[in-house]
């Protein structure tokens, strides 16, 4: 009896576009360096994950003077590094926008069969570009709607009505950081609800996070 093939099952893409502020306002209070080591710790968590089910892919988007895709979307367990992020000029958060609405809606990026994407915004001020019109067709796009948004508000000079706009997970409200310490436990929250997903029955669904399971060592406290 010849043995049948059977092709070997490769796990489903979750993607993950962080969206990551990188103006000039973030390089005081130890803000940069608060995001530059939480998202050093999300791919440290992401790659380490198994991939049996689902795999991790990442894209970090920054706007700071310009908006650029600082990392393309790669799956989690080949970013052995993550390069650091800098902050300097405006905070042209439309164009950031517009290059993350061509990245979800690329079906080669992103093929139908991954499952639904996390899309994560933060931001210490106001956009400074013409982006109205960028954030209402990145929110009505097709995949943008069914992606799982989150938003952190940085300090007390974020646009915070912009970002509770973005958000479309109701179980998930506007973060608020007050400090770098805040930054930090928002994106191990972040990773915990991602591993968590990849783990389940159902990866499509979100998993709410709790921040009061986030431990509080080695994590950086300064208040803005």
């Amino acid at each position: 009896m010849k043995l049948k093939k059977f092709a070997a099952k490769t796990a489903r893409p979750l993607p993950v576009v962080v969206l990551a502020d990188t103006s000039g306002s973030m390089s005081v209070d130890g803000k940069i360096e608060a995001m530059n080591q939480a998202l050093r710790d999300m791919v440290d968590i992401f790659s380490a994950e198994s991939r049996l089910n689902a795999e991790i892919h990442l894209s970090v988007i920054t706007f700071g003077g310009t908006a650029n895709e600082h990392t393309p979307l790669t799956p989690a367990h080949n970013l052995s590094t993550f390069s650091g992020l800098t902050a300097t000029g405006s905070t042209p958060m439309g164009a950031a926008l517009e290059l993350a609405r061509d990245l979800v809606e690329d079906k080669e990026k992103i093929p139908s069969r991954s499952y639904r994407p996390v899309i994560i915004l933060v931001s210490d001020g106001h956009p400074t570009d013409n982006w109205s019109q960028s954030f209402l067709a990145f929110c009505n796009s097709e995949r943008a709607q069914k992606a799982t948004r989150m938003a952190m508000a940085i300090g007390s000079d974020a646009d915070e009505s912009l970002l509770n706009d973005f958000i479309n997970d109701l179980e998930t409200p506007l973060f608020k950081a007050n400090s770098a310490h805040d930054i930090i436990k928002f994106f191990r929250a972040v990773s915990m609800s991602v591993t968590s997903r990849t783990r389940s029955a159902t990866p499509n669904q979100p998993i709410a996070i709790s921040f009061d399971d986030i431990p509080d060592d080695d994590i950086l406290d300064l208040d803005f």
